[in-house]
Order: C-alpha cells, then structure tokens, then sequence
C-alpha cells in the first residue's frame, strides 16, 4: 500500500479485544482497582439516602417550629448528629478509595505503555528490512510515541472513570428504585434517548479516529524526511512541492481530526442535555407525587441528588468513550504492527560448534578450537537466488569462493546487485535458493548475531550518533583501550583533526555536527578498524572523500585487510586494481571473474567500464 493510502478502519470491538489481551496479566490489579472505585462510589451513593434522612427529620419537626417550639425540642438533633458524622465517614472513605483506585490505575497504564514501548523496539529488531523498505521512519515512531501515548493515556484516564462511573450509575439507579419506582422510570426513560444517540455518534466517528491517526503517521513521516534531507529540499529549490505534499497530509489530518473531535464532542453537551431535561421530569413527578402525599419531602431531596448522580455518568461514559475511540485507533495501528511478519526463526547453538561438527564429518582437524567464534574467513556463495519480491529475481545464480584473506571486489553498473549481495552475505535477508556459507557453515544455520560478529562495514552513508567521538569509535565493542582507539584514529589519519576539537576524543558529536563527509567516512573507518571482525565489507568507502584522503584511507585498508577475507564494492576501480579476485556483476549475474589485469586483457566488459573511467580522468 502506497503512502496516502487509508485502510479501512477494523471494528471497535475487535481493536479493544486485542488490547484487553495483550493486557491481560494486569487484570487482577484492574479487578483490585475496580473494587475500590466500586466500594467509593458506594459510598458516595449512600450519602444522599442519609441526606433524605436529615431532611425527613427537619421536615417532622417544622410543624412544632411553625407554631413556637424551640428547635431543640422540635427536632431530633442527636439523630442529625449521628448522621452527620456517618455522612463525614462515608465521604472520606470514597476519598481515601477513589485516591487509591486513581493511584492503581495510573500505575498500571503507564507500565501497559511501557510494555508497548518495550514490544514495538523488540519488533522492530525482528522486522526484516523489506519492511522498512516502504514506510517512513516517521510513521513507525509514531506508533512509539502518538499511538503507545494514546492508549497509556487513554488506560489511565477513561478506564478508571469507566469503572467508577459504572458502578455510580447502578448504584444509583438502585437507590431510586428502592426510594420511588415512579420517579426512576422517568429519569431512565429521559436517559434512553441519550443513550441511543450516544451510541449512534460513536458508530459513526470511529472512521475518523482510524483516518486521524494514519493522517499523523504520515504527517509525521514527511516531516522527518524533509528534517532529514533539508539540504537536498534546498539545493533542488523543493520548498514548494515539500509544502504542498505536508498541506496535503495536513488538511487530511485536519479533516479526520475536526469531524472525529467534532462528532464525539456532541457526546458530552448531549448527555448534559438529557440529564438536565431529567432532573426537570423528575422535579415535576416528585412534586405531583409529594402534593398526591405519596412521597416525603426527603425522597425528593434524595432525587434531586440521585438524578445527578445518574445522569453523571452518561455524560462521563461519553468523555471517555470518545477517548476509547482514540485508543481504539491507536490500538488498531499497534496491533497491526506486531502481526507483521518477522525474520525466519533464528538458529540455535554457536559458531564454532557448527563448524566443528562439519570439519568434523569431513575428516578436516582444522584448529577450531583456537580460533573461538571468530571466523578464519572462507567464505562460498553456492548458487544463490533472491528476489525482493516473489516473482521478481535480483540475483541469479550467483556462485563464487573467497578464501581466507582475500580480498575480493564487486564492480559493476548501478543496479547490478553489488550491495544486495552484501545484505545477503550479512543475512540482512534471507535466500530464496541456494546457500551462503562462511567456513563451511551455511548462515542460515547460524544466529545472526553471530553471523554479525564476523564482520566490519564501511557504508557509503555515514552514521554519527549522539556520544563522544571515542564512544562513537568504539560503539559496542567491549574492551577497548584509549591507545587501540588513536591507533584506529592515526591510521585513517584522523588523529590530528580529533586533538584539535575542544575536547579531544571526549568531544560529544552527533549526526547533525559540524563534520564533513570526509571526516564522518574516516571516523566510520576507525570504527570498523576497532572492530577488529575476520572479514570486511566496504561499500564505496572512499566515495565521499578526495584524492589525496582516498589515498590514506586505501592504505590504511590495506593494513587492515591483511590477513582478512574483504569484499570491496567499488565504482572507482583503481582501488580495486590489488583484488585478488574482481567480480563483475550485472542485472544480478557474474558475466565475469579475474583479476584486474586478467579482466583487461579479456577486452570485455570491465575492460570497457576501466578505460571509459580512465580516459574521463584524462579528459
């Protein structure tokens, strides 16, 4: 599905199921939080049958009032006092139960968004890379932050008030059916009509909630990618289209957003209506009742705070019904991500195991056993076949063998297959026929973090993170002294520029500092030298530097690919002239193999690609 394009949005119910699942080991404490709202709001449901109380009490002795009798003989006050004081105990009660449930709930649902959190980082690392290959970076980090935001908030705001509200609203219901039958019908009655079109308003927004938030992904998507590539907007004078592409998500989002605000929010002055036109049916049966002599004064005191307490949680159901329908988007959203395929289940067991196992069924006493999990770096592509979509082949039955050291380059057109082949040998994807193996093992019996281990990149694009330059040498290898690191500096002959930072090698960089290319290339370069992996990949290495860097940077490799396996992908092919074997690839196939001078001398393709290369360098 291209970007623009808006799914259909899954049913409300399916999406919350989904949700009440993945959040089911926090039941028993949703249980525990719904007893304690259960038992406030029954507390608070209680006070107005006491209230009804004091009132029938003052109401008895207002005849003894009116005629001259002092108060404290007229009403019973020690009566009002016990109930008072029951009155205080009740409230503070629901107080200390509502702090409680609150405190739970608030507590649950932000661990429930950090468990979401949590998940979408691991699935991303079990995400092949075809599926970022169509998606903007923007849109998955909104399902981190928009999305994952919207259901803890949603968790620990509308569910509490669904709780309480629920349990108010039965509470209240049997409070005025136990006070007058007649008044209640009438109150519910007035309520049925809300209730129905509540539920009519929520059928039709929940479209607009799933519109809203595909509209921010994509919002957010175009955002990072014109943050990202500001410079190229600029130099191609792209402002404009980069405008009108960000109004047209905008105004999506805009229209999504008002008529999903706008519908939902009628909920809310909705319910306020019927339960004030509610308390008015009821005032007006009350009164007829009371002059008829069928009720005490006191029950309708009691109604007019039970219809209150009844209506209250309509209007309540509709706040956060309106946030369900958010949360039910967002859902939607977050749940379709963890249901996108992953990478083939990974391998067990260890590298130096599995070669140990094959050396040894092959009658081979290679010294395995000193080499550890480090690769001595033989590497064979068996027939190979891949495609990154079925039907469409990229890579045609690609075979070749690198021993141990060698150092071997890729060349050819743009589009030939060069770098797929080196996703392949990292197993960044998986084969669809044929095999990879590095000594002698198949990768695909390999964990890839082992596979992983046995290699250092040098990409064409750059990669600076938030940390010290020394940080962003040594990145994740363990052990590493300050000496291997300004050895790794002084070999790309970086050292001198790092020493005149303000803070040497303890200067904080990032990917928006001030570096250039070349400089951000050689310190990539002394990340893969401390690496210290068996086998190397570069792809297009030197393309961002000049000549006279090119040439430290080609010797300092040298260095480093001694006694190393390196598979060089190059579009300047005089740093390829010392490979021992130069793989010329086109439309995905080896249409030839030798070295460099084998390769001139056959007048073939390389040939012609060397000389057009040369003679426009003399040109």
């Amino acid at each position: 599905m291209g970007r623009g394009a808006v799914e259909k949005p899954e049913n409300f119910n399916a999406a919350m199921n989904k949700l009440v699942r993945y959040c089911k080991k926090y039941i028993p404490v949703t249980i525990v939080a719904v007893v304690l709202g259960a038992l406030g709001t029954v507390c608070q449901i209680i006070g107005p049958n006491k209230l009804k109380d004091v009132t029938n009490e003052i109401a008895k002795g207002m005849p003894a009032i009116v005629q001259g009798v002092p108060v404290s003989r007229s009403i019973d006050l020690t009566a009002i006092n016990h109930i008072a004081f029951l009155l205080i105990a009740l409230y503070v009660g629901y107080a200390l139960l509502s702090y409680a449930q609150s405190w739970i709930m608030a507590t649950m649902s932000q661990k429930i968004a950090q468990s979401l959190r949590d998940d979408v980082s691991k699935k991303i690392n079990r995400l092949p890379l075809k599926y970022f290959d169509g998606r903007s970076y923007g849109d998955v980090l909104s399902l981190i932050t928009n999305d994952v935001d919207a259901i803890g908030q949603t968790l620990g705001q509308s569910l509490g008030m669904l709780v309480t509200s629920s349990t108010l609203f039965v509470g209240a219901l049997i409070m005025m059916f136990v006070n007058n039958v007649t008044m209640t019908l009438t109150a519910i009655g007035v309520s049925v009509l809300g209730i129905i079109l509540m539920m009519v308003i929520m059928m039709a927004s929940q479209k607009y909630f799933k519109q809203q938030q595909d509209a921010l992904g994509l919002t957010n998507g175009h955002v990072e990618e014109m943050y990202t590539g500001h410079v190229i907007v600029k130099a191609y004078s792209g402002e404009a289209n980069s405008i009108r592409q960000f109004e047209k998500y905008n105004n999506s989002l805009y229209e999504s957003g008002w008529k999903s605000q706008f519908l939902s929010g009628l909920m809310m002055p909705l319910m306020t209506f019927i339960g004030n036109v509610g308390y008015v049916a009821v005032c007006v049966v009350g009164a007829a009742l009371a002059m008829d002599g069928k009720i005490e004064f006191g029950v309708i005191v009691a109604f007019m705070m039970y219809i209150r307490l009844f209506t209250q949680p309509l209007a309540q159901f509709a706040q956060a019904f309106q946030n369900l329908q958010r949360c039910a988007a967002a859902s939607e959203r977050v749940f379709k991500f963890f249901d996108e395929p992953e990478m083939t289940p990974d391998a067990t067991g260890t590298f130096q195991a599995k070669r140990a196992q094959i050396e040894a069924a092959a009658g081979h006493a290679h010294a395995s056993d000193a080499l550890g999990d480090r690769a001595r770096g033989d590497v064979d592509f068996d027939h190979v076949e891949f495609g990154y979509a079925p039907g469409k082949s990229t890579i045609h039955d690609f075979t070749a063998h690198a021993s141990a050291g060698q150092k071997i380059a890729l060349v050819g057109p743009t589009g030939a297959g060069k770098t797929t082949m080196v996703n392949l040998l990292m197993r960044f994807y998986e084969l669809n026929g044929g095999e990879i193996r590095i000594d002698g093992v198949p990768t695909t019996q390999i964990p890839r973090s082992e596979v992983h281990k046995q290699f250092s990149m040098v990409l064409q694009d750059t990669w600076v993170f938030q940390g010290t330059v020394k940080e962003n040498i040594v990145y994740d290898k363990q052990g590493v002294t300050d000496e291997q690191v300004k050895a790794a500096a002084k070999a790309v002959g970086l050292d001198k520029f790092i020493e005149s930072l303000p803070q040497g090698y303890d200067t904080v960089l990032d990917d928006k500092s001030a570096l250039s290319a070349g400089q951000k290339q050689l310190l990539t370069i002394a990340r893969a030298m401390v690496q210290d992996a068996p086998i190397l990949i570069l792809d297009e290495a030197t393309s961002s530097v000049d000549t006279r860097t090119e040439e430290l940077i080609q010797n300092a490799m040298d260095k480093l690919a001694k006694g190393r396996t390196s598979f060089v992908i190059a579009h300047r092919l005089s740093t390829i002239r010392n490979a021992d074997q130069i793989l010329v690839m086109n439309h995905g196939e080896i249409i030839e193999r030798g070295t460099h001078q084998q390769l001139l001398d056959a007048g073939g393709f390389y040939a012609n690609l060397y000389n057009s290369q040369f003679a426009s360098l003399v040109a």
